[in-house]
């Protein structure tokens, strides 16, 4: 039986012949159009991003804002909230770090971010130290989930921010300002020392400008004299800052402001769907993380094989990939806090540790993918990238 009699014993077949013929006469030839969805969604979410460095700014004693211009003239919109990844060399070594972008939705021209001095920053403090005007970087398009959702979150909002944490916070309050949105924010703002508040003297001119937005500095250890909110951001804070009892609270900050934060919403019943949390990153001390199993040092060094390529050595304390990277592989990576699922990674053999919060599928689970971007090794592992 010849290939056309086979089509023949379809249902309806002769009908389907007529339909392709009247549209062969009357239809449009989309083949002439062919390749312009890629074209769009490459627009809009390019793999990479080329960039120059065009304004380098002090904000604070430990922090500096940098603007980033396209090496190609054209920079994809995002939602304030979001975040690149930042590529860099340091060392002779390729890794990157997500970023959140300061800058507003409505300022097309640039991104701007900050970056803050940590104890051991690796990346960090490269920017801070070494990065110069005109320099040409690598980024990820614009990621992430953090952000003002109008259909479900409602018009009253507490941001809840720490350090380096408010620049996202940043990116939605200036959006705010250059919409003139009626939405209505308070922000709490935690720092350590009043000396290093980034953009204070912004967050006083929108608000002065904006009645709808207000914030409070919240100083842990002040100094002498100091007349302004004291301590921590507690439940009695936030409450006494809660205009409404239907806000959507957003958190963004340290590792430790996390961990106190939450505990404070908590004690005041505030259900988990209307806290959005952002990406923390991987935690400074994964030995402290609940669960990590007795008997393995931070410093304990495993081989891992991965599989069909080489052999290279991994710290228990820090995380697989970045034990990669030292070794000259890189693999995709984005949020870098075992969310975007972009450097799932097949283990063949031995045993990782994964903190909760850690977004495994249940595929993941049950074929054994982990993310090496919080997956730390606890014995001799095989790997297949």
């Amino acid at each position: 039986m010849g290939s056309k009699d086979i089509f023949k014993q379809i249902e309806n077949y002769d009908e389907m012949l007529k339909d392709t013929a009247v549209l062969e006469k009357y239809g449009f030839d989309y083949q002439t159009r062919k390749g312009e969805v890629e074209k769009i969604i490459d627009e809009l979410h390019p793999g990479r991003l080329n960039l120059v460095v065009s304004e380098i700014k002090e904000e604070t004693p430990s922090t500096k804002s940098i603007r980033l211009v396209s090496a190609d003239g054209y920079l994809p919109p995002f939602q304030a909230g979001q975040y690149i990844n930042m590529f860099v060399d340091v060392g002779g070594i390729r890794t990157s770090r997500p970023y959140s972008i300061a800058s507003a939705p409505t300022q097309s021209g640039y991104y701007e971010i900050a970056v803050r001095r940590v104890d051991d920053g690796f990346v960090s403090n490269y920017l801070l130290d070494e990065l110069k005007v005109g320099a040409l970087l690598q980024s990820s398009s614009p990621s992430g989930n953090f952000h003002y959702n109008p259909l479900y979150q409602g018009d009253n909002l507490v941001f809840i921010a720490g350090g380096s944490g408010i620049t996202p916070f940043m990116s939605m309050i200036r959006e705010m300002a250059d919409r003139n949105t009626s939405r209505r924010v308070h922000m709490l703002y935690g720092s350590r020392v009043e000396g290093d508040v980034i953009y204070h003297d912004e967050l006083k001119r929108i608000a002065a400008a904006h009645k709808n937005f207000s914030f409070d500095i919240v100083v842990s250890e002040p100094s002498e004299g100091y007349a302004g909110k004291k301590g921590f951001i507690n439940a009695e804070l936030i409450k006494d800052s809660t205009s409404s009892e239907d806000c959507t609270f957003f958190v963004c900050g340290p590792e430790a402001m996390y961990d106190f934060c939450l505990g404070e919403l908590e004690k005041l019943s505030i259900p988990q769907r209307k806290i959005r949390v952002e990406i923390m990153g991987a935690p400074k001390d994964i030995t402290l993380q609940p669960g990590w199993p007795a008997g393995v040092n931070a410093k304990d060094v495993f081989k891992v094989l991965i599989k069909g390529k080489k052999t290279i050595k991994a710290r228990a304390g820090e995380p697989l990939m970045s034990s990669l990277e030292r070794s000259g592989i890189n693999i995709p990576a984005l949020c870098r806090s075992g969310e975007c699922s972009l450097c799932r990674t097949k283990l063949i053999s031995g045993k990782v540790f994964q903190p909760d919060g850690v977004k495994l599928r249940k595929s993941d689970r049950r074929f054994g993918y982990i993310h090496p971007c919080m997956s730390y090794p606890l014995a001799d592992i095989e790997i297949m990238l």
